[in-house]
């Protein structure tokens, strides 16, 4: 059985506002989703962050965002493909400056909230992620939805050259197409730590989900996405990281 990278998003304080439990949620994770100053933090943040990731020996990714911090990135904005572009460009570019200093380098790329749906849903903004990811660092994979059918982000990945990393998500509820149901709904989100820890299992090992339709969903996946802003959600992320070692020693 391939082991699930644990992936989370970190680094989203601003000044004196905190978000997060970072200190609480590195020590369990591979990866670190920093955010770049579009959605959420600020210079300090970021280079605490990297260093924090550093300290624990994590991965860390650039988490570019529409520059909307009133809406955390969770808006859609009408940006050109140039413009997106260029946006993820100018934050993986900046990200990439604190890790220097660190002595670390950005080791993947996963766009946040609004613009990681968008570019799913629509061709010309994936190219557009694409196109910024390989003019910065064609060796940088980049962090997509698992769905049902993977194939487009797949032939798209293959012309631009492109890894692709495909990221499931243990406490968010799934549509038929294997798409995250919107936040706006009610249960699109499970809080249950045994509900988060079941999905976790069911998707490491390969066994189905149940839709939002009730019908049976399997989600080939790399890595599998972990909140933790609560005390519950950090025992959650605990209980996920030795369920996935269990399995991965038990195959």
């Amino acid at each position: 059985m391939k082991r699930l990278l644990l992936n989370a998003d970190m680094g989203e304080s601003f000044g004196p506002w905190v978000m997060g439990l970072d200190h609480e949620v590195m020590p369990h994770v591979d990866l670190a989703n920093v955010a770049c100053g579009f959605h959420a933090s600020d210079p300090d943040v970021i280079r605490m962050t990297v260093r924090l990731a550093k300290r624990h020996g994590v991965t860390v990714g650039a988490h570019p965002a529409y520059p909307d911090m009133v809406g955390f990135g969770r808006r859609s904005m009408a940006c050109s493909a140039e413009e997106i572009e260029n946006l993820v460009l100018y934050q993986v570019g900046a990200l990439a400056g604190v890790c220097r200093a660190e002595g670390l380098t950005v080791g993947y790329v996963k766009p946040h909230g609004a613009l990681y749906n968008d570019m799913m849903r629509d061709p010309e903004i994936l190219a557009a992620v694409m196109r910024a990811l390989v003019a910065y660092d064609p060796r940088l994979p980049l962090m997509v939805m698992a769905t049902r059918d993977p194939s487009a982000p797949r032939e798209m990945a293959e012309r631009h050259g492109v890894t692709l990393w495909f990221e499931a998500f243990a406490d968010r509820a799934y549509d038929a197409e294997g798409r995250l149901v919107s936040r706006r709904e009610l249960g699109a989100v499970h809080h249950d730590p045994a509900v988060i820890v079941d999905q976790a299992r069911r998707i490491a090992g390969g066994e189905p989900l149940t839709a939002s339709d009730g019908s049976r969903l399997v989600l080939a996946a790399d890595t599998l996405c972990v909140h933790g802003d609560n005390a519950e959600s950090i025992a959650a992320i605990q209980a996920i990281r030795e369920a996935l070692d269990g399995l991965a020693s038990a195959s």
